[in-house]
């Protein structure tokens, strides 16, 4: 009967060990997210995307433009982000690499969640930057902190996680803080008739890709060790933009190729770098995060990122949110705060028996 008492005190510290150390990258997940909307922001308004932007918008309008420009950005960002990975695991020692090439030869049993998630977030990505061209890096980032109600639903339907009435309670705030984030935005668009539909959309994209990916990653991360299956969740989404979706475009006559090339300057490589560093441990830390406290909670932690990219944004640009978004975002961190303030006792089990 000791034995059995001491095997479950051991059982409860490791619990609480786990649940600790998934908050702490779960907010560090935050931080380094909040960080990316700065370069992300800023890629914008360099040459040669701004030079890029002009001479598309002369022949096709300014929104194809804008998304053209998105398309090469966020292909550019993959790769940064990948060389940055590459780097990580590199430092962290020969058996790290060791694992990267296991876990990629593993397709049927691990690497095709990675793979599968390199098309989620993709689409996530791609949607923020989106955002982030034809609204703002403030609405870009409030937009995608819907990302933990599609998580954590998949993740329940799928395999079973499970989300405690405290949980649920959070989730049906983030999603009246979605709303009016929004809904607000709109209104006002809908009054003046000129609504950026593409941004709207780029922010639905941001917040579905980031959910998706989160259970997908969720399933995967069973079999995997989280700084391997980040890397090559980044490897295929770079495979995807410049084997399959930037030669295409270039084929329709947009150039591509030509401002990747211009792209290759030492102030855009810096910026693009920084974002290349930010994203990438904003990653690992993310995923780090889902087999410790599960998906849900993960990404609940994580929608803090929202409040940070807001913060810095404002204090490195100066560009302050509407109303809309101000209260979107409050409901949105209010609804995270209530997953991850969850007694760890709850946390214990995270997957149906």
């Amino acid at each position: 009967m000791a034995e059995n008492l001491n095997i479950n005190d051991l059982k409860v510290m490791e619990s609480k060990r786990k649940v600790k150390y998934g908050y702490m990258w779960a907010l560090f997940c935050a931080v380094f997210w909040g960080i990316w909307y700065l370069p992300g922001t800023a890629v914008w308004v360099l040459n040669p995307f701004d030079e890029m932007s002009t001479v598309i918008a002369a022949d096709y309008g300014d929104s194809v433009a804008l998304v053209i420009v998105a398309v090469l950005i966020t292909a550019l960002n993959a790769l940064t982000v990948v060389l940055a990975l590459l780097v990580w695991n590199a430092i962290l020692g020969k058996h790290k690499v060791k694992e990267l090439k296991r876990t990629i030869f593993e397709f049927k049993h691990c690497s095709k969640w990675f793979f599968l998630g390199s098309i989620c977030g993709l689409i996530a990505v791609f949607g923020s930057y989106l955002a982030m061209g034809f609204i703002g890096a403030a609405f870009s980032a409030v937009a995608g902190l819907l990302y933990p109600v599609v998580g954590s639903t998949v993740a329940r339907l799928w395999y079973g996680e499970k989300i405690s009435k405290r949980a649920l309670a959070g989730i049906l705030i983030i999603v009246c803080g979605g709303i009016a984030i929004y809904a607000g935005g709109l209104v006002s668009e809908l009054a003046t008739g000129s609504v950026q539909w593409f941004g709207y959309l780029g922010g639905l994209m941001a917040a579905v890709g980031w959910g998706l990916e989160g259970a997908v990653a969720g399933k995967g991360l069973d079999l995997a060790e989280p700084d391997s299956a980040i890397t090559i969740r980044f490897i295929g989404e770079s495979m995807i933009w410049w084997i399959i979706i930037i030669p295409i475009l270039a084929l329709f006559g947009f150039p591509m190729f030509h401002y990747a090339l211009l792209a290759m300057n030492p102030m855009v490589l810096l910026v693009l770098i920084f974002a290349g560093i930010t994203f990438g441990f904003c990653y690992v830390t993310w995923y780090k995060s889902f087999p410790l406290i599960g998906v849900g909670r993960g990404q609940g932690i994580g929608n803090l990122y929202g409040l940070m990219a807001v913060i810095f944004v404002f204090l490195f640009f100066g560009s302050s949110p509407g109303w809309a978004i101000i209260i979107g975002g409050i409901l949105c961190v209010t609804g995270s705060l209530l997953m991850f303030t969850e007694s760890t006792d709850n946390v214990e089990s995270l997957r149906g028996d």
